[in-house]
């Protein structure tokens, strides 16, 4: 596995060394995306993609526990079907059109995962109610961890300084936008039955309790053995100790530290003051707002 991530890397980042910084970039309907991952053909195969009712679907902005989250998916299907991740990047929005070609022809059940805003899934999500996972970190620390993962990623700008960095995320001039938008859109639908929200934060907390809930949520049935093996291999050290297997030379971008707590070391006291107040004009008083525990993770 470590190899296919090591040739998409090698491939991104030839692809991405012939572009300006400018070009690295491109907007789809006001949203910001790597052109060396996205394109603007793959968004509308995407529009015609088929989800099946027995999908499961992995929801995440950037930062925020993808990559953890999809592989204790993996380790479940595994413990169920011995199956083994795909070869080629599941996230919906990367890589080219034919790829769907690829995707169809995968048996049940399929593990795709995406950043986008739930307008932007496919309509199919709608019809087929499809189980939605949809995974958030608290935005402090989201925001940290994405300064470091444009100044590690050559298909990304780099930032010059956290400042710069912390001014974009504010505005939701940062890839897949505002992270604020991002969580009022998926909020609306936090009472469908078939989507679920967890924490980063809750799975770092107690992860066997975590991956319970996930089991439980997708009709995976495990064995108090096959949880407690997923939890163990699930741990984000863990994973992060085999990330070099798993993910190559990305691994140490894909699983940088995975703190709670990690954004007091690069906010000011007005940096903070100005997030703890947009929260609270976009989340305060929603549901997703009370499970985010805000005033724990991100109060000083």
């Amino acid at each position: 596995m470590a190899k296919r991530f090591e040739l998409i890397n090698e491939k991104l980042s030839a692809s991405a060394n012939d572009r300006a910084p400018e070009e690295l970039l491109f907007t789809h309907k006001r949203v910001l995306y790597p052109s060396s991952l996205c394109s603007p053909e793959t968004f509308q195969a995407l529009d015609a993609f088929q989800l099946r009712a027995d999908d499961l679907l992995l929801v995440a902005y950037p930062k925020c526990g993808t990559n953890w989250t999809l592989q204790i998916l993996h380790d479940m299907m595994y413990s169920i079907h011995g199956k083994e991740p795909p070869t080629f990047a599941p996230i919906l929005e990367f890589g080219s059109p034919d790829k769907f070609e690829i995707i169809n022809r995968i048996p049940p059940r399929r593990v795709l995962v995406t950043h986008l805003y739930p307008d932007n899934i496919p309509k199919s999500m709608e019809l087929s109610k499809v189980k939605t996972l949809v995974v958030y970190r608290n935005p402090k620390d989201t925001a940290v961890s994405l300064f470091h993962f444009y100044n590690t990623m050559s298909v990304l700008p780099s930032y010059s300084s956290w400042d710069e960095c912390f001014k974009n995320f504010m505005t939701g001039k940062v890839i897949y936008g505002s992270w604020f938008e991002h969580a009022v859109a998926w909020n609306e639908h936090i009472d469908d039955e078939n989507v679920m929200v967890i924490m980063f934060e809750d799975m770092k907390a107690d992860l066997a309790v975590a991956v319970q809930k996930i089991a439980d949520f997708f009709e995976i049935n495990l064995t108090k053995e096959q949880i407690q093996l997923i939890t163990e291999r699930g741990h984000f050290k863990a994973m992060k100790e085999r990330s070099k297997e798993t993910h190559g030379i990305l691994g140490s971008h894909v699983f940088r530290k995975g703190d709670v707590g990690d954004w007091k070391n690069y906010f000011s006291e007005a940096q903070s003051r100005e997030m703890d107040a947009k929260f609270e004009e976009c989340l305060g008083g929603t549901k997703l707002g009370e499970i985010m525990n805000y005033k724990i993770h991100c109060k000083s």
